[in-house]
């Protein structure tokens, strides 16, 4: 009996670390439809988002004003930009408010464009696109195509690998 517990618990360790590795290649059509508030106050498609850095290696940053990892990790992100100035920056904010939103780019000096989910991590868009943890680090390549899909703020060695070999 012991044999057999330790083979299944053996076989889920297994199959949940090997559906971590799943890398996607896209987003999911509900992600790309939902919709994100510029920073004049209109509705833009993350679709939309996408189609304009076509042809560019882009890395999206999911964060928040409120998140201390986040902070704690702009000095690596601001590295990894002086690093990698080819490539473009997208920021995505699951902060709760525009207000917050806005200051929170200001005080940290982000470089890049800038979006806001409309119902933070836990809505729509965080869903959509398995929004777990923040920050979050997202590398698009030219042709649209996701080249990591889930890093962290202790990936920043796999982010930077990724975009030189993309560049």
């Amino acid at each position: 009996m012991k044999k057999i517990a330790l083979l299944i618990i053996a076989f889920v360790t297994f199959s949940c670390t090997q559906a971590q590795k799943v890398q996607k290649t896209k987003f999911s059509e509900k992600a790309l439809s939902e919709t994100l508030l510029t920073s004049d106050g209109n509705q833009i498609k993350f679709q939309d988002i996408l189609k304009a850095q076509k042809g560019k290696t882009t890395v999206i940053e999911v964060w928040a004003s409120w998140c201390g990892d986040c902070v704690k990790a702009m000095p690596k992100l601001k590295e990894l930009q002086s690093s990698n100035p080819n490539v473009s920056y997208v920021f995505l904010s699951m902060d709760k408010t525009a207000d917050k939103w806005k200051q929170g780019i200001e005080k940290h000096e982000l470089k890049g464009l800038h979006f806001m989910a409309n119902d933070g991590m836990k809505g729509a868009f965080g869903t959509a696109i398995d929004l777990d943890w923040i920050p979050r680090y997202i590398i698009i390549d030219k042709t649209g195509k996701i080249g990591v899909y889930r890093a962290i703020e202790t990936d920043f060695a796999q982010i930077n690998e990724t975009l030189k070999k993309l560049q």
